[in-house]
């Protein structure tokens, strides 16, 4: 291969975010508990996973609630040497299995999900990813911030699987008495690693301190790091009212509203209210710069004071020479890509037009705003939303580009240590239905059908 198809393949790499074959790298959580650990490799694992980098998390605790479901605080008391002995034996459990993932050829990045609190531990993992040629990276999460720690307990209570079918108060209690016998050994990262790469994140990004970052794939996920916060908020995700295109059956451009479409953009207000938003909060909303969102979007600004931006890279999916062509136009006209598409829908790009994976690719920064923005409610178009629920959901690019994303539907999602939580608020306004199955015919379907 010469030279210059190296770097062009290099570049091309780098432009979808794929690193080189013989990357591993393990992210090595640290942190007190209640300090955003688990929801941040949960984070991590969705971004990586979205952009097309095998990934796993291997939790310590999973492996200890194998022996010790349910366990109280006293088990987590450095005096306590049974607990310590079972507690070691997770972290071994979970370093073999993660170890046999890597060497399997299963995945690129591993998260060791773990308080990982004192330097003896550190060291012990460092030692053993060195010996299989493993890179690592350590994200520590501090925090002295009263507010978001009682946050984070108010989340471990009620969602973390060891306070499952407890009392919300007594868990409350048994967690805070956890974190205790954790601060009594806990040493932060400091000057004796200061040969370790790593990232620390000081009250939820507000300080955030980087050391010894040196290939682009580290680099990318520090970046995306560095822009969590772990404060509770919900995002809004809803379609563009029906719009005259729709009506018609026609995919892409830059259609009014129908008459129908117009209904649903005067009864999102109400719909937003009915959701719960949270008083007192910071809320902006998206739309792209395509007309669609623009009028579904303008009386909820009105009505609600809120800030309103238009993002270019939320514009629906480019089409290209289908653009204004309904499927069963682009079925005759383009019978081999109308195949092709429904063979790899994630992958195949429309001539002179996008794929999927191009528009995942111009959402990144939108993700990464998202990331550091508090509520935000988003009105946009449905191979986007598709894209962007896909991030939140950790779906596969095999499936999202078949979900169902239908007008006139409001939903709300709001991310937690444990997943994503998911609420949907439909207006009683009848719209087409512009999904099409895998395999469906590229018939246009009747004009009532979602109701």
């Amino acid at each position: 291969m010469t030279q210059t198809a190296v770097t062009t393949t290099t570049q091309a790499r780098i432009r979808l975010c794929i690193p080189p074959d013989d990357t591993k790298i393990c992210v090595v959580m640290v942190g007190l508990p209640a300090r955003g650990k688990s929801l941040i490799a949960g984070k991590a694992l969705r971004y990586l996973s979205w952009v097309g980098i095998p990934a796993q998390i291997f939790n310590v605790g999973s492996y200890r609630r194998l022996v010790s479901p349910h366990p109280s605080a006293a088990f987590f008391d450095p005096g306590n040497p049974e607990g310590e002995r079972l507690r070691r034996a997770a972290a071994e459990a979970a370093m073999s299995d993660m170890l046999k993932w890597f060497r399997a050829g299963r995945g690129v990045v591993a998260i060791l999900d773990a308080t990982n609190s004192t330097k003896a531990r550190r060291a012990w993992i460092k030692k053993r990813c060195d010996e299989e040629g493993i890179e690592t990276l350590f994200v520590e999460s501090l925090c002295d911030d009263e507010e978001i720690i009682m946050n984070n307990i108010l989340e471990v209570k009620t969602s973390s699987p060891d306070y499952r079918g407890q009392d919300p108060e007594v868990a409350a209690q048994d967690f805070r008495n956890r974190i205790r016998n954790y601060e009594k050994v806990y040493e932060t990262i400091d000057e004796d690693e200061k040969s370790y790469t790593y990232v620390k994140l000081i009250n939820v990004g507000s300080t955030v301190v980087i050391n010894q970052i040196k290939d682009y794939l580290s680099s990318r996920l520090v970046y995306y790091i560095q822009n969590l916060h772990i404060r509770p908020r919900s995002i809004w995700l809803s379609r563009h009212g029906e719009s005259e295109y729709n009506l018609l059956g026609k995919i892409g451009g830059d259609s009014d509203l129908s008459p129908r479409g117009e209904a649903y953009a005067r009864a999102l207000p109400g719909l937003l209210k009915q959701s719960g938003i949270p008083q007192g909060g910071k809320f902006v909303i998206w739309t792209s710069t395509l007309k669609r969102t623009i009028q579904t979007a303008r009386h909820l600004a009105a009505e609600t004071g809120f800030e309103k931006l238009e993002w270019k890279a939320l514009d629906e999916l480019d089409s290209g020479v289908c653009d204004g062509l309904t499927y069963e136009e682009i079925e005759e006209r383009y019978p081999e890509d109308f195949a092709a598409r429904d063979e790899d829908k994630y992958n195949y790009r429309y001539r002179g037009g996008e794929s999927y994976r191009d528009v995942v690719i111009r959402l990144e920064p939108i993700i990464m705003e998202l990331e550091r923005s508090e509520n935000v409610i988003i009105v946009t178009h449905q191979a986007v939303l598709r894209c962007i629920y896909a991030y939140f959901h950790n779906m596969s690019q095999e499936q999202s580009p078949w979900m169902e994303v239908p007008l006139h539907t409001l939903i709300k999602l709001t991310p937690r240590a444990y997943g994503t939580e998911e609420q949907r608020f439909k207006a009683d306004i009848p719209a087409v239905s512009t999904w099409r199955e895998k395999g469906s015919s590229a018939k246009h379907p009747p004009k009532d059908v979602n109701k």
